[in-house]
């Protein structure tokens, strides 16, 4: 359903600051106008399968396969589809984790312990280059990927010459230099979007925690503070102490891998979870916001403390937020997943 409710302003075009970190902020606008690359436009397949495929909608098209058996060349599509899940995903086997109530995380806060079924979770955070498919295809205007509370706020949702897409865009379209990075400045719900639209979904909070504390069921009962162990590392992330100041590729830092090669659970960028940010006080009274928060988990290339890089600090944010150190990655249910074994 296109987007005719409401009309979005003609593009801005003067000069815009890039906001505050990374390679998203040099220290001028003008210097940032003049080293972004546009990604180039593909233009869509006419063949609808074919454009699917090519805008990387895997899941969705793996959900529909009986609606696509008759369709010319569909074994063919079908089988790419399943064999790049396999290989994009990893599989995260059931467990337990602890979840703080309170806003006080010293030891001896309340918690809440969840009993995780398995699933299946990306192995990288949504890129600019992922990302750009969607808003290609018009995910903006999509209505039936947004809740209709948002509907409003759609355009708002623009980049800095006043195209839809993320927040630090140009003209709907990344920089060519940072296509393999992870994709920022992205409301929860441009996030949640993008996962309706490739036929995935965000991980909740309890899932996002059980794959970077990988606490199963064992007997061994062995939970890490960090996706690769209990002691902070920094040449294993991308964190503050790392030196980095800013986001670097998806597949950087195999060696902080989780034990099923899931990366940057740990720095990089904050990631944005389904769950809504239920907090309390000290005293037990819940802590209630102007604006609806998600959970966002795992800290960002900008994140000072160790603290708050562990598998078990929790955050929120505001759910319109589009900050230049969040970002996001797609999950499964492993009921889902029929195309286990293809790769």
């Amino acid at each position: 359903m296109a987007l005719k409710l409401f009309s979005r302003k003609k593009p801005r075009m003067s000069p815009v600051g890039l906001g505050a970190h990374g390679p998203y902020d040099p220290p001028a606008s003008d210097r940032a106008a003049a080293q972004y690359r546009p990604a180039p436009y593909e233009p869509p397949h006419e063949d609808p399968l074919a454009r699917m495929a090519a805008r990387q909608q895997y899941a969705a098209i793996v959900r529909d396969e009986a609606q696509w058996s008759r369709h010319a060349g569909s074994e063919h599509v079908l089988e790419q589809a399943k064999q790049a899940l396999e290989c994009q995903m990893a599989l995260v086997p059931a467990g337990s984790v602890a979840i703080a109530q309170s806003i006080n995380t010293q030891p001896g806060a309340a918690e809440q312990d969840h009993e995780v079924e398995p699933f299946l979770l990306d192995i990288h955070c949504v890129t600019n280059a992922r990302f750009q498919n969607f808003v290609d295809a018009g995910g903006y205007d999509a209505l039936e990927y947004w809740p209709e509370e948002i509907w409003p706020h759609l355009i708002e949702l623009k980049d800095l010459t006043g195209q839809p897409g993320p927040r630090f865009w140009r003209h709907g379209r990344h920089d060519l230099r940072f296509s393999n990075h992870p994709v920022v400045g992205v409301s929860w719900y441009e996030a949640q979007a993008y996962a309706l639209w490739v036929g995935q979904r965000l991980p909740t909070e309890t899932e996002w925690q059980m794959a970077g504390s990988w606490h199963i069921k064992s007997s061994a009962d062995v939970m890490r503070r960090f996706p690769w162990g209990d002691a902070m590392d920094a040449n294993r992330c991308n964190v503050w102490a790392s030196r980095v100041r800013h986001t670097v590729p998806v597949d950087a830092y195999p060696n902080g891998a989780a034990p099923n090669h899931v990366l940057q659970l740990v720095g990089n960028v904050w990631e944005w979870t389904d769950s809504e940010y239920v907090v309390t006080d000290e005293r037990g009274g819940a802590l209630v916001g102007e604006m609806p928060m998600h959970v966002i988990r795992g800290g960002a290339f900008d994140t000072y403390f160790e603290s708050q890089t562990s598998t078990d600090f929790r955050t929120g944010q505001i759910a319109l937020a589009r900050a230049h150190n969040t970002g996001f990655r797609c999950a499964m249910d492993l009921a889902n997943a029929n195309w286990l074994g293809a790769c």
